[in-house]
């Protein structure tokens, strides 16, 4: 997590340069990408769960965000900006697909993986199989829980960051973040309990 510090750094860096991108500065915009790409392209890939696909929407999110960079509102971070047009193009993929979406009824993601270091090969195995499964079990979850789970461990946003991004209230938003959080732990150890009967 940030220190009040910290965000208040960025928030100035983040406004400096957008400043400076609406007055025709195309180096200070691809500052902001450059800062953001790697946090909208975690996103983006943990919402649709494939690499070409996140790519592009990735883009398309940078690229919405420089047609509007007259809206952004200059008291917020650029990031939680470009990561609510980013999860917003995003579930409008997903629901664009016509899917049926599992309604699932505490894990935290980030404590699904082992860490690296010092891991012996079927260890690291191990934890490649974990990611694939995260990878699957985020996709059982209904778009805006998939977001509000993504924005929340693997970007790191408050409550209240992520219910501006989506446009609700921190209520939903603890609400929807405790039921899929609750569905991935579910099923987490649904897979679990399997895979450590196929090792037998």
């Amino acid at each position: 997590m940030l220190t009040q510090l910290q965000r208040d750094e960025m928030l100035a860096t983040d406004r400096e340069r957008v400043t400076r991108a609406l007055n025709g500065d195309q180096d200070a915009f691809t500052d902001l990408v450059l800062e953001y790409e790697r946090s909208v392209y975690n996103l983006t890939y943990r919402m649709l769960g494939d690499s070409v696909e996140a790519d592009d929407a990735a883009q398309e999110a940078f690229l919405r965000a420089y047609r509007k960079l007259d809206h952004y509102d200059m008291q917020r971070p650029f990031k939680t900006w470009v990561l609510s047009i980013a999860s917003h193009y995003c579930i409008d993929i997903i629901r664009k697909r016509r899917m049926s979406w599992l309604s699932l009824d505490d894990l935290l993601p980030g404590q699904m993986m082992a860490a690296l270091e010092n891991r012996s090969i079927e260890d690291l195995a191990i934890d490649g199989e974990r990611e694939r499964t995260m990878q699957e079990l985020l996709t059982l979850l209904k778009p805006d829980e998939r977001a509000i789970i993504i924005l929340r461990y693997w970007n790191d946003l408050s409550y209240e960051e992520i219910a501006e991004a989506l446009g609700t209230n921190v209520g939903v938003v603890k609400s929807r973040l405790f039921r899929a959080r609750q569905a991935l732990a579910n099923q987490f150890k649904v897979r679990e309990l399997g895979l450590s009967f196929a090792a037998i």
